[in-house]
């Protein structure tokens, strides 16, 4: 459709020679004949392509239009899927900001150059080429000066796309810095306004934004000239063609008796002129409109680089083979020697060794940073271990696949995580095809089924971002509810009331010691209150088991765990 549009506009052009050559003169100018029959036929002509060219941009807006978009779900729907696939550790190294930037104003930009810049690119070839052979055809010397200011121009774009291509990846990066200040902002308002750093946080965005509007306003400055440019080169070289036809059509006669100059000019005439006149503005015109795109072209590359930057990134490797059907997991767990560190050169964990069987609760206690949330990371496989092995049922988990390994593993995190949505929803998200009965036993099993059942709608209430329109704790029974549906055969619980008050609490322990029932648990807690029951309790210390045993056990031994105990205690009493 692109390609016809150029044909046309070329096929106009000689329409408009043969009807100008249809004009004759006799003596100079004072003698003129028009051949009208043939002028019509022309003119009728030229009004139809006209007409069929005009229909051809409306469509091919319309194809341009559709093109882009799709384009634009493609790339939109494979990133997604490529961060579904990613390793949780590019998550933690990138900000979630920036990796929003790079979904939607990275993509929007490629959208643009797809939908104005593709279309004429390929009109633009056309165009050059059948623009070029027409001009060989009719006049080899003026083509040859047409031409003549063509290697300038490549001269000249070569030189400053060098630099605008940097100025646009920088103001591309700039903005999802910007981003990933405004996501941070918006997501801790609250804490913000409280420790009054309002102020702060204004100059903190007046910085980035600064940064953005410098590498803007250089990338618009350099892609600007361009245009500019090429305009002044394009002009010099139609000039040039219309100073050289005006001195072939002087000399014509002498050329029409030299062989040579018939070779190199062919046949002159006001026609041919204003055909080569026309063919110099066609040949000119799709570089200028790349020219004046050129912004929108090197902002598409810039973000291409960014998105292409995710889609690049190593899958979340899968080297398991054992299918592990979920009936069939007891929940026996092993560490047998793990070393592990998130900088290789700095280990968290040494030598860690644990024997769990099913239907043990263990809990992880220890000063911030000891490790406790690093042995949940390793036995999800959010992490892979540096060295020894873990175990599940007495196979190692890297051989399990990890769908398998983790649909047996049901997490309540600190971090309470809700998705927008009804709290059905969200309490459903542990089993899909759970029926209303069993999301009700579950409400009710982690003591959210009260607080719910006094909201409006129910189990219909709908979410705000993050339940927002929750209170901390309430948000905290819901993710409780939504592991005790999923019914996993590994519990893993990391301050999972740390949110509610201590009667709610006494009461999701009440009713989590039935959930617990035959199934592996780790507790991970700072308030040691919540872990008295605990069947082996753990205490980590620079990556390292340095106590174990029951409460009374740990008690009597008066070491690590009694000095946590009893600063609790002291801290209670203040």
């Amino acid at each position: 459709m692109v390609m016809l549009g150029s044909v046309l506009s070329l096929v106009s052009s000689v329409i408009q020679k043969e009807a100008i050559n249809t004009i004759t003169f006799e003596e100079g100018i004072k003698n003129i004949s028009i051949d009208f029959t043939k002028l019509k036929l022309y003119l009728i002509i030229m009004g139809v392509l006209f007409l069929i060219s005009a229909g051809i941009s409306l469509v091919q807006g319309l194809l341009s239009a559709s093109i882009s978009q799709k384009t634009v779900k493609i790339i939109r729907t494979d990133m997604m899927k490529k961060m579904q696939d990613i390793p949780v550790k590019y998550f933690d190294t990138n900000t979630h900001g920036d990796l929003m930037s790079r979904l939607t104003n990275d993509v929007d930009n490629i959208s643009t150059c797809v939908s104005q810049s593709i279309s004429s690119l390929f009109s633009g070839v056309v165009t050059i080429f059948g623009s070029l052979a027409l001009m060989l055809y009719y006049n080899r010397l003026m083509t040859l000066i047409s031409l003549a200011v063509v290697p300038l121009g490549m001269f000249v774009t070569k030189k400053i796309s060098a630099k605008t291509r940097i100025y646009f990846k920088n103001q591309q990066e700039s903005l999802g810095e910007l981003n990933g200040h405004i996501e941070e902002m918006v997501t801790g308002q609250k804490t913000v306004i409280a420790f009054n750093r309002q102020e702060k946080s204004i100059e903190q965005f007046d910085v980035m934004n600064q940064r953005l509007r410098k590498n803007s306003i250089l990338a618009q400055i350099f892609s600007g000239t361009i245009g500019p440019l090429m305009n002044v080169l394009n002009n010099l070289s139609f000039a040039c063609v219309a100073i050289a036809g005006g001195l072939l059509m002087m000399y014509a006669d002498t050329i029409q008796n030299n062989t040579i100059l018939i070779i190199l000019c062919g046949s002159i005439s006001i026609g041919t002129i204003q055909l080569f006149i026309n063919l110099s503005k066609q040949f000119s015109r799709p570089i200028n409109e790349l020219a004046n795109q050129f912004n929108a072209i090197q902002s598409a590359v810039a973000g291409a680089e960014r998105v292409f930057d995710v889609m690049d990134q190593e899958s979340e490797k899968d080297a398991g083979t054992i299918s592990l059907p979920f009936e069939n997991i007891k929940g026996d767990v092993v560490f047998k020697n793990v070393g592990f560190g998130y900088n290789p050169n700095v280990l968290v964990l040494r030598e860690f060794s644990i024997n769990v069987k099913t239907g043990q609760k263990i809990a992880l206690v220890g000063p911030t940073g000891a490790g406790k949330t690093t042995v949940v990371n390793l036995l999800t496989r959010f992490y892979d271990i540096n060295n020894g092995e873990i175990l599940l049922d007495g196979i190692n988990i890297c051989d399990i696949k990890k769908d398998d390994l983790r649909r047996s593993i049901g997490i309540v995190l600190q971090d309470t995580v809700l998705f927008t949505g009804t709290i059905r929803d969200n309490i459903r998200y542990g089993k899909l095809d759970a029926t209303e009965q069993e999301i009700r036993k579950a409400a009710m099993t982690a003591n959210a089924h009260g607080f719910i059942s006094h909201l409006h709608s129910g189990y219909d209430t709908e979410l705000s971002e993050s339940g927002g329109n929750l209170s901390q704790g309430q948000r905290q029974l819901i993710s409780i509810a939504r592991a005790v549906l999923a019914d996993p055969k590994i519990l893993i619980l990391d301050e999972a009331t740390s949110s509610v008050d201590t009667r709610t609490e006494m009461h999701i322990q009440q009713a989590m010691q039935e959930l617990m029932k035959n199934k592996t648990c780790f507790i991970i807690a700072h308030r040691l209150s919540t872990i008295r029951n605990s069947d082996n309790i753990l205490v980590i210390n620079g990556g390292r088991i340095v106590e174990s045993g029951n409460h009374e056990k740990l008690m009597k031994n008066q070491g690590a765990y009694f000095t946590l105990y009893q600063n609790q205690l002291k801290g209670a009493v203040i």
